[in-house]
């Protein structure tokens, strides 16, 4: 490579919506080049036409911007090592294919289907099972087992053929990971995989490493589910005689419950969502849930997503991260090899956390576009105040209504339970005398309606539950809410003095 700097790429395939688990490769390449002042790089691997799905590569985009985690260098922003589509970079993988048959690291294989099925259905007979490499290859339809002669007449003919990588026989291979370490594998027991594909495609192998090199990306950051392919990218890199990148394989995110990877049937099973953005199926139109249409904070997603499979080390118990301290801290050093439990309810924790931290001003806009769908629409400054009171509870901006419809809404019924408990015989009278005072109290503020109401309950030598359990039924419906009188000094006096009234005709 010609140069020293860091470039790292996310390349995922635009065959639907970006699983979390993607989230979190793209997340930990991105902090790994911001922590060495590195390119971020998204590629797009298209090359398997019939699983394309219209919308994937735009939803993908919108991902990373939303996590607030965007490419430096991608479609739409090419910095001279474009294009970054692999469909627009077809030309180039034949030629790279040609170059390993003239090395003597590749030939061309003629097999049909048909032939290699009879081979497998042979070894299965025998209780083998059929690989496609040096033991075999000089038996079967290949230009190694062919004459020269025959192999330019099946190319002139158009024959259809596959090019196969010629793994090495007997020879061991010392690898290295970033996070596992020292690995060594045998090449006798690697098949002969398939480079270019009969329909004049490269597969994901050559296409791969052909982008990798030409874009000069110095580290490859990827989930484990490519840890079988390091020994075949290693010799391809080998082959064409190009410095190695260095490798990282990211653990797997597991199921919260049982044994496996995470999956979207996970999430439907258990409420959460797999998705960071919600996604319609352009075939079935089927609807995924989104974190960011459930109400989720990106920093929580992020935040939550960052320690799956990452700590800080040295002893650190620290949990709650801004993304610039992400930056700073990351290192693969400190990447588990082993799978994490994805929680949910972890998930939940962040955001409430965040939520805490968020400015109100913000919160108040996000309510105020949900209180205009009820068709509701009151003032920034009343939307404030009831965010006060509640948002030390709140997780995410729809608890505010859940929490407390009753601010902008009377209650239509009231908590049958709490109602037989807290309405007795004399409590009409009870409330009357409350709504006497309400009515001669000209400073409606809360510390001020405590003092004249406890002080008259007081003064009567009455529990304070005789009065404060009916009041506050009747200005919430339940038995739940912050203050009542911060809720009664929120809601006004008149509108106080309405629900009183109203409590006193139904109850």
């Amino acid at each position: 490579m010609s140069t020293n700097k860091v470039r790292v790429r996310f390349a995922p395939s635009p065959t639907g919506p970006l699983h979390i688990g993607g989230v979190r490769t793209a997340l930990f390449n991105y902090l790994y080049a911001k922590k060495h002042q590195g390119d971020f790089i998204l590629r797009i691997e298209d090359t398997d036409q019939a699983r394309f799905v219209e919308g994937a590569e735009d939803y993908i985009i919108d991902s990373l911007n939303w996590c607030n985690i965007p490419y430096d260098e991608g479609p739409g922003k090419d910095k001279g090592y474009g294009p970054y589509r692999q469909s627009e970079r077809k030309h180039l993988y034949r030629e790279y294919a040609d170059k390993l048959i003239e090395s003597g690291n590749a030939y061309y294989a003629f097999d049909t289907s048909e032939e290699l099925d009879a081979h497998r259905q042979d070894h299965e007979a025998s209780g083998k099972t059929f690989i496609y490499n040096w033991h075999n290859r000089l038996k079967l339809n290949n230009s190694l087992s062919l004459s020269e002669a025959e192999v330019k007449e099946k190319l002139d003919s158009g024959e259809p053929y596959v090019i196969r990588f010629k793994t090495p026989e007997d020879e061991t291979l010392n690898l290295q990971d970033e996070i596992r370490g020292k690995m060594t594998v045998e090449t006798k027991i690697l098949d002969d995989k398939v480079l270019f594909k009969s329909d004049g495609m490269p597969t994901y192998h050559l296409a791969n490493i052909v982008d990798d090199h030409l874009m000069e990306i110095s580290h490859v950051i990827r989930g484990e589910e490519w840890l079988p392919s390091l020994a075949l990218h290693f010799m391809l890199y080998r082959a064409f005689g190009w410095d190695v990148p260095k490798f990282a394989h990211l653990p797997l995110i597991l199921k919260p419950r049982g044994k496996g990877k995470l999956s979207k049937r996970d999430g439907d099973k258990m409420g959460f969502p797999v998705f960071p953005l919600e996604w319609k199926d352009p075939k079935s139109g089927d609807v995924s849930t989104g974190y960011r249409e459930e109400g989720y904070f990106p920093e929580a997603v992020v935040n939550m997503l960052a320690l799956l499979g990452w700590n800080q080390g040295g002893g650190s118990e620290q949990e709650i991260y801004s993304l610039q301290e992400l930056v700073e801290a990351f290192s693969l050093e400190h990447v588990s090899k082993g799978g994490s439990k994805f929680d949910p309810e972890k998930t939940k924790w962040f955001q409430h956390h965040y939520m805490q931290e968020a400015d109100d001003n913000v919160l108040a806009n996000d309510f105020a576009a949900l209180l205009k769908q009820k068709d509701l629409s009151p003032s920034k400054e009343y939307i404030l105040k009831v965010i006060a009171l509640l948002k030390e509870r709140a997780t995410f901006v729809s608890d505010f209504w859940e929490m407390g419809s009753y601010f902008f809404t009377a209650p239509e019924n009231y908590d049958e339970k709490a109602a037989k408990k807290a309405w007795k015989e004399d409590t009409n009278d009870v409330i009357e005398q409350v709504k006497s005072i309400l009515k001669e109290t000209e400073d409606f503020t809360a510390s001020n309606l405590q003092d004249k109401v406890k002080g008259w309950i007081t003064d009567q030598g009455i529990g304070f539950g005789k009065v404060m359990q009916p009041f506050r039924l009747s200005l919430v419906g339940a038995m739940q809410g912050p203050d009542v009188f911060e809720i009664a000094a929120t809601i006004g006096k008149e509108e106080t003095l309405n629900r009183l009234e109203k409590a006193q005709k139904i109850l």
